[in-house]
Order: C-alpha cells, then sequence, then structure tokens
C-alpha cells in the first residue's frame, strides 16, 4: 500500500491465501485435484454431480423439464458437491470437470460414457440428446442460442462480479460495488427490452436458453439471489419480472430449483436426487 492507501501492484503477483472473503479457504490459482475421491454412481444413465447454486439448476431444471415432457431416459440420479468443502477438487470430479466447476454430468448411455462440463455445454448436449428445448426453426434456434452464449458470458459479471463484492467480499467496497451494480442494471436493461417483445427469449418457445437465464435473473428479480432486490430497483424490469414469475410457476422449474439445495426452507431442500418419488 502506499501511504494514500492506493493499492499498487507488485511487479509478480503472488497467491495470498489468507486474502479473506467467503470463499477463501477454496479458491487457489492452480488447477488439479487436491485428494482422491470416488464419486458415487447410481442406478440411472445420468449421472449428475452439483449444487444448487445457479449454475447447478439450469442442469437439473433441464432434466426435470424433461421428465415434465415424459422424456423417461432423462431420469437421472444427483449427488450433492459441496464446494465449501472442496468436493469440487476431489479426483473423480476433476476428470469429469478439469476447471473444478459444478455442474458435471456423465452420461452412461454412451461407450465409454461421456463427461459433460460447463453448463451451457450440458444444455446443449440435453436439448440435443432429446430434441427438446431447442428450437427448430433455424431463425429460432439461432436466437436461442444467442441467449445462451449471452448468459454464459454475462453472469460472471453478475455472480463473480456483482454478487461477490455486494455479498461475499470481507469488506464493502464502493468502486467495485458500484462498476458491477451498473453493470449488473445494464443487463437487466438488456433482457426487458428484449422481453417487452418476446414471450420467452427465444421468441413464443421456452428453451435452453431461459433455462440458463432464469437461475441467475429470474432468481435475483424474484429477490431470491444476493438479497440485492431492493438495492437493485428490480421492480423497475416489469417485462423481466412478468417473465421470471412465468417460468417459476412451471412445475419443472419448481423441482428442478430444489436438487442439491441444503439451505433455505426445509420442503425447498433436497442434497440429493434420485426418483421423482423423493419430491413427495
Amino acid at each position: 500500500m502506499s501511504e494514500n492507501n492506493e493499492y499498487i501492484p507488485p511487479k509478480v503477483w503472488t497467491w495470498d491465501s489468507e486474502s479473506g472473503g467467503k470463499f477463501a479457504s477454496i479458491n487457489r490459482p492452480i488447477a488439479g485435484a487436491t485428494h482422491d475421491k470416488t464419486l458415487p454412481i447410481g442406478e440411472h444413465l445420468f449421472q449428475l454431480y452439483s449444487l444448487a447454486t445457479p449454475n447447478g439448476q439450469k442442469v437439473s431444471i433441464m432434466f426435470e423439464e424433461l421428465l415434465e415432457l415424459g422424456l423417461t431416459d432423462a431420469e437421472y440420479d444427483a449427488y450433492l458437491i459441496n464446494i465449501g468443502e472442496g468436493d469440487q477438487f476431489g479426483s473423480d470430479f476433476v476428470d469429469i470437470n478439469p476447471n473444478s466447476k459444478i455442474p458435471a454430468l456423465m452420461d452412461h448411455s454412451t461407450t465409454p460414457p461421456t463427461r459433460i462440463f460447463e453448463s451451457g455445454a450440458i444444455l446443449q448436449y440435453l436439448g440435443e440428446k432429446f430434441d427438446a428445448f431447442i428450437p427448430n426453426d433455424l431463425k429460432a434456434k439461432t436466437e436461442c442460442r444467442n441467449w445462451l452464449f449471452w448468459q454464459m458470458g454475462s453472469a460472471p459479471y453478475l455472480g463473480g462480479g456483482f454478487g461477490h463484492f455486494y455479498s461475499y467480499a470481507p469488506s464493502k467496497m464502493q468502486y467495485p460495488i458500484d462498476r458491477f451494480t451498473m453493470e449488473t442494471k445494464r443487463q437487466l436493461d438488456v433482457l426487458n427490452r428484449h422481453l417487452s417483445d418476446n414471450e420467452y427469449m427465444a421468441g413464443s418457445e421456452y428453451s435452453i436458453a431461459d433455462i440458463a437465464i432464469w437461475p441467475w435473473y429470474g432468481s435475483l428479480v424474484l429477490g431470491d439471489l444476493y438479497d440485492a432486490a431492493e438495492f437493485l430497483d428490480v421492480a423497475s424490469y416489469t417485462h423481466v419480472v412478468r417473465w421470471a414469475k412465468q417460468v417459476a410457476a412451471r412445475p419443472g422449474v419448481k423441482r428442478g430449483r430444489r436438487v442439491n439445495r441444503t439451505w433455505g426452507p426445509e420442503e425447498e431442500q433436497m442434497a440429493e436426487r434420485h426418483t421423482a418419488q423423493d419430491f413427495k
């Protein structure tokens, strides 16, 4: 630090493992496994290893939406990955996702089994495998993918930017909060303008774009993310709120958001999911 407390970056950055913040104990500048850990494998062809963060919810919602269509081949087992305890750095998990992020999926219907990581890639994989929630019309399909990739590129500003500095940083700092609040509100305005003319993200058809975006921005405007609804004045984004409520009412979404959840009201929690009976 300088005399006026302005941070001066060193010539070569070194890792300070005691830097603080909610996730300081698991954040590190290197990849790879930290310990050997065998992941369980259930009876279904699809094995999901996840946590009900917004990224994790995307995939469990997708599975429940497929099952809601009567596609019984989409039955799956969902096992909890506790990122606060470093489960994502176990050897089996890293074999599935070398980036050590949830969610991670194994498809045992192929020989050898297929690994799929990154939530957007998993949504595309399942949508193509089951021919569902990806529009057939080329224009609508392209619009679906436009918004899917928009979400993948935008959410880090919401989660790693706004969410981190507003909710998780060891101390409140005006500059990063102002910077990422401005960007989050700009993104909400992008969505609001689009949804003023469209029922869903790809037009009139519900798609993987909605499934990708809702756990982040839908949860945000419904008051379920970062406790920041009033701070961001989310009620002013009326078209996003309308869409968020519409998606939230879907049975598959109601079930999917509970999978691998271990916090909140007890009736909304489900650490593991193996059959539809688990919801009863």
